[in-house]
């Protein structure tokens, strides 16, 4: 037989023992017998069997328990339907959605009128000039275009490494959701899930070394052993160093959650024997193969930038660039914080792979935007911008941590906060470098496709 649910009853009963009815009786508890146990179906919630305890009384009290088994035409793979129907969390689902879609909706017409309509004119009449004078007469992203795809001067092999961390992390993600959709994880072992992800993302190893070395490889760099070992090395150095953090402290305080040594042991040798190869496999392939090719090439003379407005501020666009992609998944996230924390049971995937898809497109069309309007202005330092604009949305996710720490928990202790903050950072930190990734290679495709079109001697 299988157990496929159950409904807890708690209510106290005055029991009386035979021989003795206003104490425990004395010896070994097996022996006794309970008058309340055969005089009466202890399950029945009856008033009159209720045990009083007067305030300021010392009373003994025996805890019992009573099950009846009831038959039941449920079947074992049926058994979480109780929750999935008619759960009036379903709205509010429903209502993050229909959320997400009005900023994608918004989003999309802000596209569609750039590129439908001033772009298309802009291309048209740029290649329809007809001498050298008139050309130069033009303003806007046009003028840039022999700088548009210079490399960034800032740190190109850092900008390299966090986008192959994001597409490692975009792929475990997105095959850990749809495992999640067809039924191969259960909603109730969180440990499955964690343990999931984790393998997931240590077998991806082989896209972050890909994507790793294709940037770097467009952005002129040559040192790809410096490259590959770096990505490989630095966001799990960053976890590996807030974990061991963490669990010092929690060894420290003796706290049954802390992880043994043979765990640590595991979880390394999975990341030096098996990630860490599939990285140098995929740096491998990513640098024989030719580099991305763009449409047009760097002048050796770099253009001068005019002075910037205050709104195309470097630092305002990338606070604003967060706040979209995080407005798309914040009422979603409310219902993952409250599985991480509140031990409530989180089973709506198919909503979660909707969000996950709707915060793709939001940090796609978003970074297409404000590449738009930095080329408009002339600047076209945007490799940097197109990645943070949308990681800031990790910044936002740690502030509404923040919030959720002061409003919904009741952690008592710093070592419980310690906990909360560790796992937050991590979980940010993993956020910021997936919205990076998509910023990325959404403006990148933009870029090359729009002066694709310019006709350029």
């Amino acid at each position: 037989m299988r157990i496929v649910g159950f409904e807890i009853v708690p209510f106290s009963i005055n029991h009386d023992y035979e021989g003795k009815s206003d104490a425990l009786p004395s010896g070994n508890l097996e022996t006794m017998t309970l008058k309340t146990c055969t005089s009466l179906n202890p399950a029945i919630n009856d008033p009159s069997n209720f045990m009083r305890i007067s305030k300021g009384t010392n009373t003994n009290v025996l805890f019992t328990y009573d099950i009846d088994w009831v038959a039941d035409e449920t079947t074992w793979s049926n058994r979480w339907d109780v929750y999935l129907r008619g759960n009036p969390d379903d709205e509010i689902h429903i209502f993050a959605i229909v959320n997400s879609l009005m900023i994608i909706l918004f989003l999309s017409g802000v596209v569609a009128m750039i590129l439908l309509r001033t772009l298309h004119k802009e291309i048209a009449e740029y290649n329809e000039l007809n001498t050298l004078e008139e050309a130069q007469e033009e303003s806007g992203w046009k003028l840039v275009h022999s700088d548009v795809f210079r490399p960034p001067r800032t740190l190109p092999m850092a900008l390299s490494i966090f986008i192959g961390t994001g597409s490692q992390i975009g792929i475990a993600v997105a095959l850990l959701l749809l495992l999640s959709c067809l039924g191969f994880l259960t909603p109730t072992d969180k440990g499955q899930a964690l343990t999931m992800i984790i393998l997931l993302y240590v077998f991806s190893g082989s896209i972050a070394g890909y994507w790793s070395a294709r940037c770097y490889k467009l952005f002129g760099g040559k040192d790809w052993k410096t490259n590959t070992i770096a990505t490989a090395t630095f966001f799990p150095g960053c976890l590996v160093f807030l974990f061991l953090i963490l669990n010092i402290g929690l060894r420290t305080q003796q706290a049954a959650t802390a992880v043994s040594f043979t765990t640590i042991l595991a979880v390394f040798l999975l990341w030096v024997g098996v990630s860490t190869p599939l990285m140098f496999v995929g740096s491998y392939f990513g640098f024989r193969k030719e580099a991305i090719s763009v449409p047009l090439k760097a002048n050796h003379i770099a253009r001068i930038i005019p002075e910037q407005t205050t709104v195309m501020n470097p630092i305002v666009v990338t606070l604003v660039g967060g706040i979209l992609p995080f407005g798309s998944v914040c009422i979603e996230l409310f219902f993952i914080m409250s599985s991480l924390w509140l031990s409530q049971i989180y089973y709506v995937f198919g909503f979660l792979l909707i969000v996950v898809l709707i915060l793709t497109l939001t940090c796609a069309e978003i970074s297409i935007v404000f590449t738009y309007f930095q080329l408009t202005n002339e600047d076209y330092r945007w490799w940097w911008r197109s990645f943070l604009g949308c990681a800031s949305s990790g910044l936002y996710l740690f502030l509404y941590s923040i919030w959720y720490y002061n409003t919904k928990l009741d952690l008592q202790g710093f070592l419980s906060g310690m906990v909360y903050f560790t796992y937050n950072t991590i979980i940010a930190l993993a956020f910021a470098f997936f919205t990076g990734a998509i910023g990325f290679f959404s403006s990148l495709i933009f870029t090359k496709k729009i002066y694709a079109a310019l006709k350029v001697d």
